[in-house]
């Protein structure tokens, strides 16, 4: 939760469940990846400059990492095999924590800071967003909110190279998905699931169409489960203590 942290664990059928993660006065909660390895929740601490990783069978702190001052905005993340990589929507750096074979995450002086280089575009406002990874870790692609664009980038180096969408925009993209050669781009404030279609080498990809549903109220993430989507709604035009949330499950059309 952006209030205070807490995190909600909720069966996907009926929505029911319970505070697995009790909110705390100075946590923010803003994107989460799982790591099945260890049962770990990496989550992006948002303006407090903070990550942390929690058990996701008792929700028990495991390690907390300072990964900038406050001020900036800690995003997203995404765990890959070797390591887990948050995005900073301020400054055109991200985040890397190195990962143990088995999963278990580095001590905080381990924690590097990578430049965006190459065709990165940093502007004024919100920039690197969402987060997503090949399914061998050699590639991550970032989404540039303020942009409009997605790029590939090495996770070692920073350097980018954005995926040439043949003149597209994702404006507010936020949260991503990777599916095969299909990418999802959630539009936050459009209300909408950009689909593209990648080409192998991710150099390039076409904008497809859109998912929408009267349901959507500003969907900020998306995670995947059989053939459904659950886009989560955000609501970032209501105070984040005083009103309800829900998750909206969507079926693409083939």
């Amino acid at each position: 939760m952006r209030a205070n942290g807490a995190i909600y664990a909720a069966d996907l059928r009926t929505g029911e469940g319970a505070i697995l993660v009790p909110g705390q006065a100075g946590r923010v909660a803003v994107g989460l990846s799982f790591d099945p390895r260890t049962n770990y929740i990496f989550v992006a601490g948002g303006g407090t400059g903070k990550a942390y990783v929690y058990d996701a069978d008792t929700g028990a702190l495991v390690q907390e990492y300072a990964l900038t001052a406050p001020g900036g905005f800690v995003n997203d993340v995404i765990v890959t095999r070797d390591a887990a990589y948050f995005t900073q929507s301020a400054r055109a750096e991200f985040y890397r924590v190195p990962l143990a074979p088995g999963g278990q995450p580095a001590e905080p002086g381990e924690v590097e800071t990578i430049p965006l280089t190459g065709e990165w575009q940093q502007v004024p406002g919100f920039n690197a967003n969402g987060i997503e990874a090949t399914p061998n870790g050699t590639s991550l692609i970032l989404v540039n909110s303020a942009v409009g664009a997605v790029y590939r980038v090495d996770p070692l180096t920073g350097t980018a190279t954005q995926i040439d969408l043949g003149g597209a925009s994702v404006s507010t993209g936020d949260g991503l998905l990777l599916n095969g050669p299909t990418l999802y781009v959630v539009r936050n404030r459009l209300n909408e699931i950009a689909i593209i279609e990648l080409a192998p080498d991710l150099s390039s990809g076409d904008l497809v169409g859109a998912i929408t549903d009267p349901n959507f109220d500003v969907p900020s993430t998306i995670a995947a489960f059989g053939e459904a989507l659950y886009a989560v709604n955000a609501r970032f035009t209501m105070p984040p203590t005083q009103t309800t949330y829900s998750i909206v499950r969507v079926i693409p059309q083939p």
